[in-house]
């Protein structure tokens, strides 16, 4: 089908995701007047399920099987030169548009102190600390980031990621920084616990004079992001993929990179949906990591659940502490419930735990599905520690690519990733030290944008490029959009691969088409004690 065609259609999808979320995923801001007057036009139908489109609806407009259009590609993506090349033209896009509405006094700081962007985005920094200024951690040789991360306890191996980045941060500089500038990058070991996390966030923000801030893990995150937000200090591509960082209104510092879990958990039951026609409704056991993370999964599969029974007709979150060191008796526990389908909602080593578990208890046997989470689609880190026993997973994997996954390893930039890595002593094996980069890219990419907006590097103007940032992202699979627009596009990814890993090859082997919900993802105002998202 034609290229437009296949975005509407995707576009319905990303409106069955906003029915999935109900509570968990608001939909745009309180005062939509478009939304509304699109809602009182609908049929009567539509009015019955909330003024959204049903399942029969998506379901009809999925039924269309023509060819897709191949979308034109302007640049090179086989060779790294072509990859910069395109880079480059993408930067300077952006700094035309945004200069141009800053020029215009659309965008930018206002004469009342108020900081304007696309799509009705604002700041007002007449809110922020009286000491705040826009140029802290900015010195004549220095940009300096705070990073809090995990390199201790049962999630220690994300603290790669952080390395990787660095490593990233430390190519960048050797060819000349940022607008002159080496990107420095303080980094504290929270062991992720969140009140550590606080301490150090304290520390960096009034001790370490930094530009801006990077946290990693969704518990840590929500109980800092207020105070971030407050400060108002830089805090976009947050290493977690919680959807609460969808929310420009009240968190317009604050952004993610990482598909949101709960966009994840509805992929889950279209998988089901699509996959197990002939045994549906089935019953679902999720093993949940008992935290902010894990509920973060836990009640988007439970709002899933509840709006499609006749997908899904009993559902069983059994939650484990996330320091625990074995998971048997919670496998045990859902042994017992005899599920169709099992789902890891869990991150780090317990990922690995509980393939092992699964296959112990002789699960596998009688499941017709199991998932292991997209923060531990990493092969190296995750799939291969756990042996054969991995085989025939499944993952809604986000779209990233794994740099040790052998059908990427020729790949201009991954090729670029692990040539830079074994220039600087890492081991290329540790596939969390690319991942690392895929994080550090996007943020790089918008520091050169801010530095060529007028009046240069400061943090409004990268908070003004992060809310604009529209890329090609060489670590993220063909046919997955990236981007944000202010606030009415709050998610950087939005699209995801269905893939099942064949642990003989150590490979992920993508099942069916990429789905790519770009743009339709609700804003999220996060509170969990009214059942998530609002």
């Amino acid at each position: 089908m034609g290229g437009k065609m296949k975005q509407r259609i995707w576009r319905l999808l990303a409106l069955f995701v906003v029915f999935a979320m109900v509570a968990a995923s608001c939909g745009g801001s309180d005062d939509d007047s478009d939304s509304s007057a699109t809602a009182d036009a609908d049929s009567s139908s539509e009015e019955e399920t909330g003024g959204v489109l049903s399942q029969e609806d998506i379901d009809e407009a999925l039924e269309a099987d023509e060819e897709e259009e191949e979308a034109e590609v302007t640049f090179d993506r086989s060779t790294i030169d072509g990859i910069w090349e395109e880079a480059a033209y993408n930067r300077q896009q952006m700094i035309a548009k945004i200069t141009a509405k800053m020029d215009a006094g659309e965008w930018g700081i206002g004469d009342d102190n108020v900081l304007r962007g696309p799509a009705g985005f604002e700041i007002d920094l007449n809110d922020c600390p009286d000491d705040w200024s826009n140029n802290s951690g900015i010195t004549d040789t220095e940009i300096r980031i705070g990073h809090t991360t995990a390199m201790s306890g049962n999630l220690a191996a994300y603290g790669n990621l952080g390395v990787g980045w660095n490593a990233y941060l430390q190519t960048v500089n050797a060819d000349g920084g940022i607008a002159g500038r080496d990107l420095v990058l303080l980094v504290k070991d929270d062991g992720y616990v969140a009140a550590q996390t606080i301490e150090f966030i304290d520390e960096l923000i009034e001790s370490e004079n930094v530009f801006a801030l990077l946290t990693l893990g969704s518990p840590n995150t929500l109980a800092v992001y207020d105070k971030i937000n407050d400060e108002c200090i830089p805090h976009p591509f947050v290493m977690t993929g919680h959807p609460a960082w969808g929310d420009p209104e009240n968190h317009p510092w604050t952004s993610g990179l990482h598909m949101s879990y709960s966009t994840e958990a509805v992929l889950w039951g279209t998988w089901i949906k699509n996959n197990l026609a002939d045994k549906l409704p089935v019953k679902v056991a999720g093993l949940v990591m008992d935290n902010d993370f894990g509920l973060a999964y836990e009640i988007g599969f439970e709002l899933y659940a509840e709006l499609n029974p006749d997908v899904v007709s009993e559902y069983l979150p059994v939650r484990h502490d996330p320091a625990a060191p074995t998971l048997t008796n919670e496998v045990t526990t859902i042994a017992a419930f005899d599920p169709d389908v099992f789902i890891s909602m869990t991150a780090g080593n317990p990922c690995v735990l509980a393939i092992q578990e699964v296959e112990a208890a002789g699960l596998l046997a009688t499941l017709d599905a199991a998932f292991t989470p997209s923060v531990c689609k990493a092969i190296a880190a995750y799939m291969k520690p756990a042996g054969m026993a991995a085989h025939d997973w499944y993952v809604v994997g986000g779209g990233n690519k794994d740099s040790t996954d052998p059908k990427h390893a020729d790949e201009p930039f991954i090729a670029f990733i692990n040539s830079m890595l074994e220039d600087q002593g890492l081991d290329p094996a540790i596939s969390l030290y690319a991942a690392g980069v895929s994080y550090g890219y996007p943020h790089t990419e918008m520091l050169r944008v801010a530095a060529s907006l007028p009046g240069g590097l400061s943090r409004t103007n990268f908070i003004l490029a992060v809310r604009n940032i529209a890329i090609y992202h060489p670590q993220i699979l063909d046919g997955i959009q990236t981007g944000l627009n202010g606030a009415a596009d709050a998610y950087f990814v939005e699209g995801s691969d269905f893939s099942q890993f064949d642990a003989e090859v150590q490979t992920w082997t993508q099942v069916g088409d990429i789905l790519d919900l770009n743009g339709g993802t609700p804003n999220c105002k996060w509170d969990k004690d009214q059942g998530g998202c609002r």
